[in-house]
């Protein structure tokens, strides 16, 4: 018997397949999705469904498929598509959709991120918890749909050549200066958009020459994960970059929702960074907008919306959290320390691809490098990441408060602790497994340094 609350996360649901979920999971939880949206009166008939190249990808999205139909709704079946290109269609379309990827997870791994119509994102407060005990229940009583329901038809789009002009026709590149851009897709769905949208496969060419690194599209990963996100995954990016003399280099996550940046020298550019580059081009259309950031984001980031005319609001880590708070403020554009950004007109949706298009127009619309443009967004020295496994999460959090009495608090989003000279840290826990999460941030390097090693010290011991 499965055991969903394995498997149905915060944001979405993610598992490995076929031990922890398979088709029939997948079945329950489509009828559950279909009972959710009729009991919250979802407008439409239909449920956009899209997969990515992971090999159970189309057999489990056919099996929510026939959960759907089962509850009356019809399916609008995208087959392979980035996760942003499946809120499009559900935007584009005013929609519900589900689509079906575990993103930078290893190749045993799939999952199901869901929307209401309009790409409203589905968490567990807003409807997740909902579908996962109905589907439950489903399983527990040995039918994964209601016995003697109805079906209903499906109907097979190709929605690139829309999405692609939507996309060009918020971020203008016709008039930027010839670029050299290296992108690795990492075998993920970037390999399926960029040409679409960067490229020549649909629409007139850019001034973009676009040196490709692994579009082949395969779910097993075969020359790195495609979690942008780990140094060790850039390594083929930045050598790249600098083999060919290219202005910069793009990096996509496995369903190409979030878009990491290196200059030409093959430097990264922190997420942060292009935040506020792309806070700054947007405030520019729209004076005195609401950016969202999250508590991990570099301070430079509110600092530089407010230089710029805008209102920096902050929320929790998530993509639940980030867009209903973009939508109850009506913020123009929200940034995360991990590389996901979102915007108002993609309705509030995240999308690598879009980050991307804003970078290389600020790149393609100057003279300078990457590098020193990138250098009025850095302001700061941040550690990234660092993940620290721990037996109790909550014991280590609270004896690392202990230990600075002297620090101004903040607990939004796990613990962060501020300091009068300007540094700070964030230590929050992991939502899925027995880890703590820090971010270091200061004013100098070796003021960053002395402040991680203290604290990872406390953590470890």
């Amino acid at each position: 018997m499965s055991d969903l609350s394995r498997i149905v996360k915060a944001y979405d649901v993610r598992g490995t397949v076929p031990d922890q979920w398979d088709e029939r999971v997948a079945e329950a939880l489509g009828a559950a999705f279909g009972q959710v949206l009729a009991a919250a009166g979802e407008p439409g008939d239909a449920v956009v469904i899209a997969h990515d190249m992971r090999a159970s990808g189309p057999g489990l999205a056919e099996a929510f498929a026939a959960g759907v139909r089962a509850e009356g709704r019809s399916v609008i079946e995208l087959g392979l598509a980035s996760t942003d290109m499946l809120y499009y269609a559900s935007g584009t379309l005013g929609l519900p959709g589900a689509m079906f990827t575990a993103s930078h997870n290893p190749a045993q791994y799939n999952g199901i991120k869901m929307c209401r119509a309009g790409a409203r994102p589905i968490g567990q407060d807003s409807g997740l918890a909902e579908i996962r005990d109905r589907a439950q229940a489903l399983l527990d009583s040995g039918a994964a749909r209601p016995a003697g329901a109805p079906t209903r038809p499906t109907q097979r789009r190709d929605l690139r050549p829309e999405y692609a002009a939507h996309l060009r026709k918020l971020v203008d590149l016709s008039g930027i200066r010839p670029l050299k851009v290296v992108v690795d897709a990492g075998n993920g769905m970037g390999g399926w958009t960029v040409p679409s949208v960067l490229g020549d496969a649909v629409l007139p060419a850019l001034p973009l020459e676009i040196v490709p690194l692994y579009f082949e599209l395969d779910g097993t990963f075969p020359n790195h994960e495609a979690n942008p996100l780990d140094p060790a995954n850039l390594v083929d990016l930045q050598r790249a970059v600098r083999e060919h003399g290219a202005d910069l280099g793009l990096a996509f996550d496995g369903d190409a929702d979030r878009c990491f940046v290196v200059d030409e020298r093959g430097e990264p550019v922190s997420p942060s960074a292009i935040t506020a580059l792309v806070a700054v081009r947007e405030l520019a259309k729209h004076p005195g907008s609401t950016v969202i950031h999250n508590p991990i984001t570099s301070r430079a980031v509110p600092e530089i919306i407010r230089e710029h005319g805008g209102e920096p609001v902050v929320t929790r880590v998530g993509h639940s959290f980030i867009k209903a708070e973009m939508a109850r403020t009506n913020a123009v554009f929200g940034g995360e320390h991990s590389a996901h950004y979102y915007f108002r007109e993609f309705w509030f949706a995240d999308t690598g691809m879009l980050a991307a298009m804003h970078a290389l127009a600020a790149l393609g619309g100057q003279a300078l490098p990457l590098s020193e443009l990138a250098r009025e967004y850095e302001r700061y020295v941040a550690s990234g990441e660092i993940n620290s496994t721990v037996a109790d999460q909550a014991a280590s959090i609270a004896q690392v408060r202990a230990a600075y009495p002297q620090a101004a608090v903040d607990e939004l989003d796990g613990l962060t602790l501020s300091f009068p000279d300007g540094a700070w840290f964030n230590l929050r826990a992991s939502n899925t497994e027995p880890l703590l999460r820090l971010n270091v941030e200061a004013p100098t390097e070796e003021r960053m340094i002395s402040l991680r090693d203290e604290v990872l010290d406390r953590v470890r011991r």
